[in-house]
């Protein structure tokens, strides 16, 4: 599995900037934080909320 950091994101434990990996594990998203060890996970978010009435994406907000 491809591990990738996110750029500018602030672990919320340990508070430092730029040490947060994330990856996709069976339709789960999870992120973990390497200097702490602190970790996240995120089922696949419901978009039927965010659709306009042409059917089009209109954004996903996801909060730190």
């Amino acid at each position: 599995m491809k591990k990738k950091f996110i750029a500018g994101a602030v672990c919320p434990a340990c508070k430092v900037q730029d040490t947060l990996v994330v990856w996709r594990e069976n339709n789960i998203e999870r992120a973990e934080c390497v200097k702490c060890g602190h970790q996240l996970a995120q089922p696949e978010a419901d978009v039927s909320g965010y659709v306009d009435d042409n059917k089009q994406m209109i954004g996903i907000f996801r909060p730190d």
